[in-house]
């Protein structure tokens, strides 16, 4: 079965110019707009995805807690974001460790940076500050999450969330499952 997007199918239905460009706007709502998506594969190549949308801002603040921002904290945090803690051994759920020093896991020392590990989307978000989310998307159960910026994004019909899972738009409207993280600077790990 051939898939076509919403753009090859009106134009094989014979709509063109003006008409096409009607249909192409009319059947879109803002909140449902796809954002532009910078993408880091495995092997940390880059490329970015361009799209209409809109974008989101995140404040600046010291602490730790839910959501995004600049800073520096001690202690862990509920919800996706933490800040830094010593004793990494007492965290009992835990979901992945990660070796943040190793190459394979390169992507975590930039802000914006992502990788994708056992099902698990893993991002800087601010420096120094982690989230994590799962990979698998609720809008339809398709492993299409990235993280984008400041949230995390559907690949494959623009689903948005925010950092706390919290649905941005009308695909993301049954929320998004986040981790928690922990970290000493070297090792990283996510727990629920």
């Amino acid at each position: 079965m051939e898939r076509y997007s919403r753009y090859q199918f009106l134009k094989s239905m014979g709509f063109k110019g003006a008409a096409l460009m009607a249909l192409m706007t009319s059947c879109i709502r803002e909140e449902d707009t796809y954002v532009e998506a910078l993408s880091v594969n495995p092997n940390s190549s880059t490329g970015t995805s361009t799209g209409t949308g809109t974008g989101t801002s995140t404040g600046t603040g010291t602490g730790t807690g839910t959501g995004t921002g600049t800073g520096t904290g001690t202690g862990t945090s509920t919800g996706s974001t933490t800040g830094s803690t010593t004793d990494l051994s007492t965290i009992t759920n835990r979901l992945l460790t990660i070796d943040l020093t190793a190459t394979a896991n390169a992507a975590l020392k930039t802000v914006g940076g992502y990788l994708v590990k056992s099902g698990i989307v893993v991002a800087q978000s601010s420096a120094g500050v982690y989230v994590a989310a799962t990979q698998t998307c609720t809008h339809q159960p398709k492993k299409k999450i990235i993280f984008n910026k400041t949230e995390y994004y559907c690949t494959d019909h623009g689903a948005r969330f925010d950092l706390t899972g919290k649905g941005l738009n009308s695909f993301g409207s049954k929320g998004l499952t986040v981790y928690k993280t922990a970290t000493d600077g070297t090792t990283l790990v996510v727990y629920s």
